[in-house]
């Protein structure tokens, strides 16, 4: 699809309305906070990425099926993952990074400063981009704010009346009911230009955090690596396979699947770049000093980590947000914040990989690092030999160097051997508790990590089989994978198949059985398991979801719920990714023949759970806040008075309440009722 809206994309509109009778009419998603945090938040849509199109298309649907104007085709699952799930994901990740304002301007990052250090040079930037992808600068949204390096939290309603100013107009078919008739639509300034898009000051965490810039550069990842995972003709907007590296150099191709694909890759690129390069030269903390440096050799014999939180105070260059300086708040490592931060430098060090002893590059990403536009690896750091590398400040380098701290910290700072378990707290010493859901989620980050230091594919081809490298890395990730497993199926699974909340290696003691853990040791599992090929993993996983099923599904609300009835961020990440995995490597096959296995049960939860908890049964309801336009369905009509149009019950950005509009992002807290 189109990422960047182009204004003739109405012409083609037609809209199909939701059925008004709806299950579960009487569930309530009551939105108990509001605010965005981004840890949470943007991991939760990267597992509603992953539960979209890749989803669907591997239960057979044909993706040019898929039209969000046609709501709930070919079936209601297609449409809740491949349109619902799938966009949010991509309009939440434009929201911080181009629209909230919610950080330092990428104008005044350290790669700019590298190249001129002033507007110009970074507009230059943006232009090469737009000529790598085949395309006209003007492409490129007015009024971006590419924020390199995102806060903890923020309230993200528009500081300022958002810009409605009617720019198109058309005569669009409309079908509700059955019955098609034709209605005047209208698209406003705000697609085209960010100006009035900010969030409100006053109400942002100005904290840098490991996991909150974690889970943005990890959206960022995944979608660059979607959007650059092919090329495209230039004539003709085609997609195409990329047959070679240098595909791109003649004349008829360019980089990205389609043009405003490929731009908006290349920017989450540059931006994802940013952020790790920030953090090898910024941010390393030694338990005494911000900067602390660290290199190709770091083995953790003298730690360096990232402090759990860093605060900003903010200053201005450019005529926009700077980093004057910074202090550290809280100085322990967490375990949440190494993992957040492994997974994703474990997708960016495979995408931009250009090792020569990788035979399983594709050669689109090949194309991207190659001088024009990222600039390629020094020969020391792609020759294959680990001990000849050297600091450096390419792409790929920063990538293999912080990857490398984050390996060994959570295998040496975070891991218990005596327990045989990553636990909380590194500050020193190692805590005694161990968080389940963070533990099980770290399962995930080792198995990405093994892949792709092993040179397996990774993002949506994560479970690919490949050519491996067998590195020492990655046998090591792959013991730690078994151990951290096997631990939780041995010390954290109750009398009832839950597992618990958390976890003392002091006195053997558990508390809790939260919904969120249970859908997080599910993801664990199923990693374990496709990460090892031992079955007991998959068992294991499967056994808990039926445990979940027993336990935890309330018929009367019509999905899952704990004794608070409460879903965070964390909690709906869990949920999406949990679910996905039952549905891709759980459900029945052969001779099984479990009720709640089936694929049909599966489907059927999973499509519920995300009309209940994620849009809900109102405009007011849900953990969604709002949609922008077009993609996900949602549209204007020609008098602006109305909303909710798609009838999906989440409003357009000006019409989802805070006194100018909220952001397309997800609340801080939901509460469920019948």
């Amino acid at each position: 699809m189109n990422k960047i809206v182009k204004l003739s994309l109405i012409a083609s509109l037609a809209i199909t309305s939701l059925y008004a009778s709806k299950p579960f009419s009487n569930t309530k998603a009551e939105v108990l906070d509001k605010r965005f945090y981004t840890a949470g938040a943007m991991l939760a849509y990267t597992e509603f990425e992953l539960s979209g199109e890749p989803l669907a298309e591997s239960l057979g649907l044909d993706l040019d099926t898929l039209d969000p104007n046609a709501i709930n085709k070919p079936t209601e699952f297609d449409y809740t993952a491949g349109i619902e799930s799938y966009e949010y994901s991509e309009e939440a990740m434009y929201a911080l990074n181009y629209q909230s304002k919610m950080g330092a301007h990428l104008v005044n990052g350290l790669l700019n400063a590298s190249r001129g250090g002033d507007m110009s040079s970074l507009a230059k930037r943006f232009i090469e981009f737009a000529k790598a992808t085949g395309n006209d600068p003007e492409i490129i949204p007015l009024n971006m704010h590419p924020t390199a390096l995102p806060y903890t939290s923020g309230i993200p309603e528009f500081a300022q009346k958002i810009d409605m100013t009617i720019v198109n107009n058309d005569e669009v078919s409309v079908f509700k009911h059955g019955k098609e008739s034709v209605v005047k639509t209208s698209i406003p300034a705000y697609l085209r230009d960010y100006k009035t898009l900010s969030w409100v000051e006053g109400e942002m965490d100005k904290t840098l955090n490991p996991a909150s810039l974690g889970a943005a550069l990890l959206k960022d990842i995944m979608w660059a690596q979607d959007f650059l995972g092919g090329m495209h003709t230039i004539e003709g907007d085609e997609e195409v396979e990329a047959a070679s590296a240098s595909m791109d150099s003649d004349g008829k191709h360019a980089l990205g699947v389609s043009g405003a694909d490929g731009v908006n890759g290349a920017i989450l690129t540059e931006l994802a770049w940013e952020r790790i390069l920030y953090m090898q030269e910024k941010l390393g903390f030694d338990g005494k000093n911000l900067g602390a440096k660290f290199d190709p050799s770091y083995d953790a014999s003298k730690p360096v980590w990232f402090a759990n939180s860093v605060a900003v105070k903010e200053g201005s260059a450019n005529g926009t947000k700077s980093v004057a300086s910074l202090h550290v708040k809280e100085s322990h490592s967490s375990l949440r914040d190494t993992w957040q931060m492994l997974w994703p430098i474990s997708e960016f060090y495979a995408y931009s990989d250009q090792r020569s002893a990788n035979k399983n590059q594709n050669p689109a990403f090949l194309a991207v690092f190659d001088g024009k536009p990222f600039k390629s690896a020094p020969k020391a750091n792609i020759d294959g030999n680990r001990k000849n590398d050297i600091k450096a400040d390419d792409a790929f380098s920063v990538a293999a160097n912080v990857a490398n701290l984050m390996f060994e910290n959570i295998s040496k700072l975070h891991f218990d051997k005596k327990a045989g378990t990553f636990i909380d707290r590194f500050d020193g010493k190692q805590s005694d508790t161990v968080t389940i859901y963070d533990a099980a989620y770290s399962i995930e980050a080792l198995r990405i990590f093994q892949r792709a230091v092993d040179a397996l594919p990774v993002g949506y081809g994560s479970s690919e089989g490949a050519q491996s490298l067998e590195t020492a890395q990655g046998k090591k990730a792959l013991e730690l994978v078994k151990t951290q497993a096997d631990f939780l199926i041995a010390k954290a699974k109750g009398k009832n198949g839950l597992y618990a909340t958390t976890f003392n290696v002091a006195n053997g003691s558990k508390k809790g059985e939260d919904l969120g853990t249970q859908f997080a040791v599910v993801r664990g599992l199923t990693a374990a398991y496709l990460a090892t090929k031992e079955s007991k993993y998959r068992e294991a996983a499967r056994a808990l979801v039926v445990s979940i099923e027993n336990n935890m599904y309330d018929k009367k609300i019509g999905t899952y719920v704990d004794a608070s009835k409460e879903y965070t961020p964390y909690t709906i990440a869990a949920l999406s990714g949990g679910l996905r995995s039952a549905i891709s490597n759980l459900k029945n096959t052969g001779a099984e023949k479990e009720p709640a296995l089936e694929l049909k049960n599966l489907t059927e939860r999973f499509t519920r759970w995300f009309q209940l908890v994620i849009n809900g049964n109102s405009v007011t309801d849900g953990a969604q806040l709002s949609e922008w336009l077009l993609d996900s369905g949602e549209y204007e009509t020609a008098s602006m008075t109305t909303g909710n149009n798609d009838g999906d019950n989440v409003a357009p950005i000006n019409k989802a309440g805070g006194k100018f509009g909220t952001a397309m992002t997800m609340a801080g807290k939901v509460k469920l009722s019948n």
